[in-house]
């Protein structure tokens, strides 16, 4: 999301760095330069202005000019105050009475139907509670039915549907079975519109005067600028939210939203929809965040993603193959695309890696194209068992088969074989290592060693 105004930092402090010393026309002239790229990504004027004088303020002191690193006092200063403006990450806050209620609010299309899943399963698997969901969405056609299937996907439990009652109705009944049910938290998914009008702020403040929630969340899409921030400041004033959920941050917005809303409202922005995927939600941390932006990387949240989605017992049992000697075959590869995918894939890991942005350049020419993943997946479970154990036997014959088979190219599967060879000659260079080599090639075991082999990343056409 944040791509555009992470190159355009980049540019802007690469020339701060390059001075040895720093005089207060030089801090004016790169804030100038940082006020134009806060502009064109969205961020609202006051804000901007509040950030920059700030900013200002702290690094033309003394003490910053005469400093040994200048260039990095100012880039360290403005990491500081863009944190201050992300403000503080919280969690849901489910202080309360259970069942505790949970209001989702926001614009249709904003992706609220999903992200109320979303944080069910999110709140069932990592905090062990146990939800039911409830859809007050009486207007748009099968809105209550799309709740219930993703319930199901989720195995999250959905008020059964009753048709003919208003959502107040809907709100109290969910409240009541949330009690007699035993639920820890009740996540109630209001109706949307199109725009802000009075019928919808009032349908939303009768079913907050019914059921008191404890979290009111604004779901907010992050592809929408400077209206993300409208829509915020409009539902804070008339209905009172507790905090925000950016949804479609893995687009190509320009992120000013979530630059600006936190300012503005003084609501926290809370977790992050980072796909289509039911599962791919982040909790915000602003430090992170202003690292990612400042290309500073987030190296803390590819750790948490490694732990969380790479196998352990499948990357203790590829470390002992390699450790032995016992050899890499196209079935750990396949466990390592896999591992890849379930990480996010290329992109998604790549943005997290610091000092991406220097490399930038040289990347534009490229291209990640992420579905390559899945068509070698599908191209080593066309092989049998014997040629995924030694791809010496694939000839000619057999390479035309396979191809059929998983329906791309003979060309493909050589492209892939060639990769397969790569990589098995990384892992014979880390058996040599022994395992500190192992560590290091692996950052500690936790990220796929066959990262490095990635086939999506081909070079400039």
């Amino acid at each position: 999301m944040f791509e555009g105004l992470t190159g355009r930092l980049g540019d802007i402090f690469d020339k701060l760095r390059r001075r040895g010393a720093l005089s207060e026309e030089d801090v004016s002239a790169a804030l100038r330069e940082v006020r134009v790229a806060l502009l064109e990504a969205d961020v609202a004027l006051p804000v901007v202005k509040q950030f920059v004088a700030q900013v200002k303020e702290r690094a033309v002191g003394q003490e910053v000019l005469r400093s040994i690193t200048p260039g990095q006092q100012v880039i360290k200063i403005v990491h500081d105050c863009l944190v201050e403006m992300l403000g503080e990450g919280e969690e849901i806050n489910l202080r309360a009475a259970a069942p505790v209620p949970v209001l989702m609010v926001g614009l249709q299309g904003s992706g609220k139907t999903t992200s109320t899943a979303k944080i069910a399963l999110r709140l069932k698997t990592k905090d062990r509670k146990k939800v039911l969901m409830a859809s007050l969405d009486v207007r748009r056609p099968a809105a209550q039915e799309q709740l219930k299937v993703l319930g199901e996907q989720t195995g999250v439990d959905t008020l059964p549907i009753v048709p003919g009652q208003d959502p107040v109705v809907i709100a109290r009944r969910a409240m009541e079975a949330g009690r007699l049910g035993g639920y820890d938290v009740v996540m109630l998914d209001t109706a949307g519109r199109l725009s802000i009008d009075e019928e919808l702020m009032a349908e939303v403040a009768a079913v907050r005067d019914a059921t008191r929630p404890a979290e009111t969340l604004l779901v907010a899409d992050a592809m929408t600028g400077q209206d993300a921030v409208t829509v915020a400041t409009n539902f804070n004033d008339k209905v009172g939210i507790t905090g925000i959920m950016l949804t479609r941050v893995d687009g190509d917005a320009r992120g000013g939203a979530a630059l600006s809303m936190r300012q503005i409202t003084g609501k926290p922005i809370k977790l992050l929809g980072m796909g289509e995927k039911i599962d791919a939600l982040e909790p915000f941390h602003p430090d992170r965040i202003a690292g990612r932006i400042l290309g500073m990387g987030d190296v803390v949240s590819l750790v948490e993603k490694a732990v969380e989605n790479i196998d352990k017992d499948e990357a203790e049992k590829l470390a002992r193959k390699i450790e032995q000697g016992k050899g890499f075959d196209l079935d750990d590869m396949a466990s390592q695309f896999r591992q890849i995918r379930k990480m996010g894939g290329m992109s998604g890991l790549m943005g997290m890696l610091p000092g991406i942005g220097k490399i930038k350049e040289q990347l534009k020419g490229a291209n990640v194209d992420e579905s390559i993943l899945k068509r070698q997946e599908a191209i080593i479970s066309s092989m049998t068992k014997e040629e995924r154990k030694r791809p010496e036997l694939i000839k000619a014959s057999r390479r035309k088969r396979i191809a059929a088979g998983s329906g791309t190219t003979v060309q493909d599967v050589n492209k892939l074989l060639k990769q397969f060879e790569d990589m098995r000659g990384m892992m014979k260079q880390v058996q040599k290592l022994g395992k500190k080599g192992l560590m290091r090639q692996g950052l500690g075991g936790l990220l796929p060693p066959g990262l490095k082999g990635f086939p999506g990343l081909k070079g400039p056409r």
